[in-house]
This record gives C-alpha cells, structure tokens and sequence, in this order.
C-alpha cells in the first residue's frame, strides 16, 4: 500500500514531496537566522573597530574634508526605496501574483544597482584625492566597514538574480517562495547595517 505523505515516484526519478519541503522550511529559516547573527558580529565589530580608530586622522584628511554628503544621501535613499519595493515582492508572492513580483524584485535590484554605482563612484572619488586605505586609521576602519557592507549589497544582486532565474523556470514553488523570504531578511538586514554607517560614520563625521 502506498504511503499516503509520500507519493509513488514517477517514471523518472522525481517526485515532490510536501512533508519532506515542510521539514525543511523551519530548518532552512533556523539557520538562516544564525548566519545573519554571526554577520551581526562581523558588523559589530567593524562598528566599534571605526569608532576605536574613526577620529584618527595622522595629519590627513579629515571626514568632513573628504565625505559629498548630497550624493551619500541620494545613495541611501536608493537602498531605502530598494527595501520597500522587496517588501511589496514579499506581498505580491503571498497573493501568488508571479508576474507583480518579479517586477518589484527587478526594481528592488536596479535600485541595488544605483546603490553600488554611487558607491563606487565614491570610492574612485576617494582614491583619486589620495583618500585611501593605509594613510590613517580613520581611512583604513571607512573603507573596511564600507566596503564589506557593498561586498553584501553585491552578494544580494547576485542572489536576486538567481532567483528571478529559478523563479522564471520552476514557478512560485515552496522551495523559491522560502529562498525569497530568506532574501528579503537578508536585504532588510543590510538596510539597518546601511542606516548605522550613514549616521554613525557620514552624518557623524560632517556634522561634529
């Protein structure tokens, strides 16, 4: 007698089985969970390392001197509307509305892209004046709390990507529906990560 949970795999090999996709999904979230903590501690301590080293400037550029804060402002307003948008993805998913979702996901990712051009561009910016890590403490702790948060902003394009593709091929299946969620924690993470360097490293640095 066949087994009621699990269906009779057909002829070529594959079945889906939807006690064994439940089984997984608390997993999958559970440890999604622990990596964004351990990467909480990563942040933290680039967080407290540019507050230890932040005002060290070795007779060179100070932040004021070298931060364009207009531009900082239109970049973190990218990476603002970039969350909202995945949260109207994360909406239009649960209605099943595949087509609504793919394109708030394409908006969240070029809005992610906007957000990396500037960055960028502030880094050769900085580059261009001399402005770059090993010539103070304070310029060596930026680029490292700065760039490693770009480096998960990129991680997350990438990852956006990959799943429009597998979206596009598979459908809204419950294995993409929970690798979207685990995205959209991801992408919320980096938001907070990005409002603490704005204020504590950009705002901070223009204004005292």
């Amino acid at each position: 007698m066949a087994n009621p949970t699990h269906p009779a795999v057909p002829e070529d090999g594959f079945a889906f089985y939807v006690a064994e996709d439940e089984h997984h999904e608390p997993s999958t979230m559970l440890g999604f969970w622990i990596y964004l903590m351990s990467d909480s501690l990563i942040f933290g301590i680039l967080f407290a390392v540019y507050a230890v080293l932040g005002a060290n400037y070795a007779a060179g550029p100070a932040p004021s001197d070298l931060f364009e804060i207009e531009k900082i402002l239109l970049a973190t307003i990218f990476l603002l509307l970039s969350s909202i948008t995945y949260g109207f993805a994360v909406i239009t998913m649960q209605e099943g509305k595949q087509k609504a979702m793919t394109l708030w996901l394409l908006v969240t990712g070029l809005f992610g892209l906007g957000f990396l051009a500037m960055e960028v561009m502030e880094f050769m910016h900085l580059a261009h004046l001399g402005a770059v890590p090993g010539v103070s403490a304070f310029l060596s702790s930026f680029w490292f709390l700065v760039g490693t948060h770009g480096l998960h902003v990129a991680t997350g394009v990438i990852w956006l990507v990959i799943l429009l593709v597998q979206v596009q091929r598979h459908g809204l299946t419950a294995a993409n529906k929970r690798r979207i969620l685990c995205l959209s924690l991801f992408w919320h993470f980096l938001d907070l990560i990005w409002i603490g360097v704005f204020s504590f490293v950009y705002l901070t640095g223009v204004l005292l």
